[in-house]
Parts: C-alpha cells; structure tokens; sequence
C-alpha cells in the first residue's frame, strides 16, 4: 500500500487526483502557494492538479449580479444567467410550491443550466425533479465521497454496522485509486494492527 503524499509540486495531476484530500488540506495547500482557495472541492482539485503540472495559477472571474427584486419576479420572469440561491428566490418558490420548498442540488444545477426559460419551466421542472427522486436512488455529487461511499457500503452490508464503514472508509482513504466502495474493501474489518 503507497503512503498518501503530501500535497505537493513533486508529483503530477493524476497522481495527486488518485489519492483522497479533505477540503481544508485542499484550501490550505491554495493558500499557502497563492492559489484562490474558493470554490468546492472539486474545483479546488481541478486547481490544485492544474497548478502541479503546469505551474499556472488560475482564477475564477466573478460574475455581475443583476438579479431582479423579489417583487418584481413574475412565472414570466427569466432565470437569470447568474442565478443565487437568495432568500428572495427562495421566498419566491416557497409561494409557489409551498413550505416543503428547498434549493436541493439537483433544481439548483438545474437553474444555473437553464438561464433563459422562465420561472414557470423552473417550477414545472422543481416538481419533477421531486417526483423522480423519489421514484429512484438519488445521485451524489462527486465533492461528497463519504456519503456516496457510506451510502454503497450499507447497500451491500445490510448486516454491518457503522463503526465497520468507518473503519473500511478508512481504509479505503488511505489507499491510492478511486474512493468509490468495493466489497475489497472489506478488508479492513479483518486485518488486525500491529
């Protein structure tokens, strides 16, 4: 099993993307190089894999934010190419669609990719969103590994307990390659310290 390296500028983008980085040693290692440390941890890692083969340090330009006022936003209304999710948006669709209205990842990826149509389409796309996330096992985004990985391991190990996916996450962190869970990591309930 390779160590995990430390982050740094003697190794390359794939080596480095192939081993597991919490947020922090992602933003600390930007901070410390002059890197901008904003942004996911999928961006970070973008980043950081670009700086390390290339030495560029790239930045992300800010958009404007001309977003209409709460009282002037009608079904008729475009979403915004610089959609936020503000309290007034959300104080908008809560009207619409009632209480039970959240900004859940999926209708915000939605709004951000479908700047032009109207808040109407936004609303009619808001409840089928809902109605297929129920109907299936719902997606992860690839910046919450220990979720997606938790989430597999319980689906494979209905007789496990938490404290084995903690310790077979563990493992697998620790590891070069994907964090996905696979049943070889299962291992790690059965190897004993030293």
């Amino acid at each position: 099993m390779a160590d995990r390296p430390t982050i740094g500028k003697n190794s390359d983008g794939d080596t480095f993307r192939s081993f597991y980085y919490l947020k922090e040693e992602l933003v600390s290692f930007c901070r410390r190089e002059g890197l901008q440390s904003s942004g996911g941890k999928i961006e970070l890692t973008n980043r950081i894999a670009h700086y390390i083969d290339t030495g560029e340090k790239t930045t992300v330009k800010k958009g404007s934010k001309k977003n209409p006022r709460a009282d002037e936003i009608t079904e008729d209304t475009s979403v915004e190419d610089n959609f936020t999710c503000s309290e007034d948006r959300r104080a908008f669709f809560k009207d619409r669609i009632g209480n039970s209205f959240s900004f859940n990842v999926t209708f915000q990826r939605w709004l951000k990719t479908n700047a032009g149509k109207t808040y109407r389409e936004a609303i009619e796309a808001y409840h089928m969103i809902i109605t297929d996330n129920k109907k299936r096992r719902s997606v992860i985004d690839g910046q919450f590994e220990y979720n997606a990985y938790i989430r597999d391991f319980f689906a494979d190990n209905k007789d496990k307990s938490f404290s084995d996916a903690i310790k077979c996450w563990k493992h697998k962190k620790s590891i070069q390659g994907n964090n996905r869970y696979e049943r070889a990591d299962l291992i790690a309930l059965y190897q004993f310290p030293l």
